[in-house]
C-alpha cells in the first residue's frame, strides 16, 4: 500500500468504461496498469504478456473519489473529551482506512492532519487515501481556530493550541504574525494553508457574518503560500467574506453557504473554486446536541444549513467550479452520503465530476488523479451498478465496490 507498486502489470477486462468527462458510459476497451499509472487504455484486446488479468464481469469501471474537505482528527469541538494524543493518532488513522475502503483514494484535510499522517500512509504504515494536509489552520484572536469561550480570560499559548482541539488551529494576530504562522506551517510540510477568514457554528465567540482577519493580514497569508508555491484554503460562508478573499487571492473557498449570485460570478472569473459540504449540517442538524453542541451553535447551525442546497445551484449558475467535500470529522461514515443530498440539486454525472476531475484540478494534480486515462495515476473503482443513474452504489461503505485500486496496489477484490 502506499507507494508500494504491484510488481505484475494488470490487465481489467470486461467492464463498462466510466467517462467523467462525457459523463456516459463507454463499452468494449481493456485497461492496463503497469508501475502504479495506467499504460494503455484501448478498445479492443490490449496485448499484455505477463500481465495479471483481472475479469471484472460487466461492472463499471470508474476513477477513485475524491474528497477535497475532510477532517480526519475526532478533536474539532471545544465540547469533544479530551484525549491522549495516541488515541487521537490512533482514530486519525482508523478514519483514513475507512475513507479508502468507502473508494476515496484521495482526500484534503482542512485543519488538524499533519505531514505525519501523509508520511504513515506513503510509507505503507496503515491503509488510507492520498492525503493532502493543510496542518493547522490560521485564526485571528476571537477567530474560527479560536477554541476559548467568551468567559475565558486566558491567553492562548501553543500548548494550550494542542490540548484543545488538538491542533485544529493556531492563533496569530496582524501582517508579522501571521507571516510567521504561514511559514511554519509550510515549514512543517502543510500542502496548503488553511485559513479562517469569517465566523463558524462551533467557534463561540464570533457571528456567522463576521469578516475575520484584515485586509492586509489576508494578503499576506496569500503571499507566503503563493512564495512557497501552494495555495489558501479559506473557512468562509457570507458573501461578503467570499469576495474579499478572491479580491486578495484566496483560491479555495470553503462552505460558502451564503454565496451570492455577483459573489460566486467573482468567484469564477478568478478561477476559484467552492467545496460545499452538505452532509455535515445535515448531521449536526439530526445529532448537534448529542455531540455537544451548544444551543448558540446550534442556532448558527440552522442559518447556513438551509441555505446549503441553494448555494451550489448559484455557483452552477455561475460557472464556478464545485468540488466534493464533506466536513465529515464525528460521524466519518457518512462521508459518501453526501452524494445523495447533492443529488436533489445536481445531476449525477455533475457530482461524479467534483469528486474527480474538479477534485484533482483543486489537488493540482489534473490528467493524474479523477480520470481514467493513459499517464493517469491508476487509482480506480469497480462498481456494482451505473452511478450515472444511482449514486447509491458510491454509497453504504463501499458495500457496491468489489474493486478498489489505489497507485496501482490492489486494495480490495471480491470478484
Amino acid at each position: 500500500m502506499g507507494r508500494q507498486m504491484a510488481d505484475t502489470p494488470i490487465l481489467f477486462k470486461n467492464f463498462e468504461l466510466l467517462d467523467v468527462v462525457d459523463g456516459v458510459l463507454k463499452s468494449g476497451y481493456q485497461l492496463l496498469v503497469q508501475d502504479g499509472h495506467i499504460a494503455a487504455l484501448e478498445t479492443g484486446a490490449i496485448a499484455a504478456n505477463g500481465a495479471k488479468e483481472i475479469d471484472l464481469g460487466g461492472h463499471t469501471l470508474m476513477p477513485g473519489l475524491i474528497d477535497c474537505h475532510v477532517h480526519i482528527h475526532p478533536l474539532i469541538l471545544p465540547t469533544t473529551p479530551q484525549m491522549l494524543p495516541s488515541l487521537i493518532t490512533a482514530h486519525a488513522l482508523s478514519t483514513l482506512e475507512g475513507m479508502l475502503m468507502r473508494g476515496f483514494t484521495t482526500v484534503r484535510d482542512a485543519g488538524g492532519a499533519d505531514a505525519g499522517h501523509r508520511q504513515a500512509v506513503e510509507q505503507g504504515l496503515t491503509p488510507g487515501p492520498r492525503l493532502f494536509v493543510a496542518g493547522r489552520a490560521i485564526s485571528q484572536t476571537g477567530g474560527h481556530g479560536d477554541p476559548r469561550t467568551s468567559a475565558n480570560q486566558f491567553e492562548p499559548c501553543e500548548c494550550a493550541a494542542h490540548l484543545s482541539g488538538f491542533g485544529l488551529g493556531r492563533i496569530a494576530d496582524g501582517v508579522a504574525e501571521v507571516r510567521k504562522a504561514v511559514r511554519d506551517e509550510i515549514r512543517q510540510g502543510a500542502d496548503q494553508v488553511k485559513l479562517m477568514a469569517g465566523g463558524g457554528v462551533t467557534s463561540q465567540s464570533d457571528p456567522i457574518d463576521q469578516l475575520q482577519y484584515s485586509d492586509d493580514e489576508i494578503s499576506a497569508v496569500v503571499d507566503e503560500a503563493r512564495r512557497s508555491h501552494t495555495y489558501v484554503m479559506a473557512h468562509v460562508y457570507t458573501a461578503a467574506g467570499i469576495r474579499r478573499c478572491i479580491e486578495l487571492g484566496v483560491r479555495t473557498l470553503e462552505h460558502a453557504n451564503l454565496i451570492d449570485e455577483g459573489a460566486a460570478k467573482l468567484a469564477a472569473e478568478a478561477g476559484a473554486y467552492m467545496v460545499p459540504n452538505l452532509i455535515c449540517y445535515d448531521n449536526l442538524g439530526k445529532r448537534g446536541l448529542e455531540l455537544g453542541y451548544t444551543p448558540e451553535a446550534m442556532a448558527k447551525l440552522g442559518d447556513v444549513a438551509e441555505a446549503g442546497a441553494r448555494s451550489l445551484e448559484i455557483a452552477a449558475n455561475a460557472g464556478l467550479k464545485l468540488a466534493y467535500g464533506t466536513d465529515i470529522s464525528r460521524s466519518p461514515e457518512l462521508q459518501s452520503d453526501e452524494f445523495l443530498l447533492r443529488a436533489e440539486v445536481q445531476k449525477p454525472a455533475d457530482i461524479i465530476r467534483s469528486a474527480t476531475l474538479v477534485g484533482a484540478e483543486v489537488v493540482r494534480m489534473p490528467g493524474k488523479l479523477g480520470v481514467l486515462a493513459e499517464g493517469a495515476i491508476a487509482d480506480l473503482l469497480a462498481v456494482d451498478g451505473n452511478p450515472l443513474e444511482d449514486l447509491r452504489v458510491l454509497t453504504n461503505q463501499g458495500e457496491k465496490m468489489p474493486v478498489i485500486m489505489k497507485e496501482g496496489v490492489v486494495i480490495k477484490n471480491t470478484l
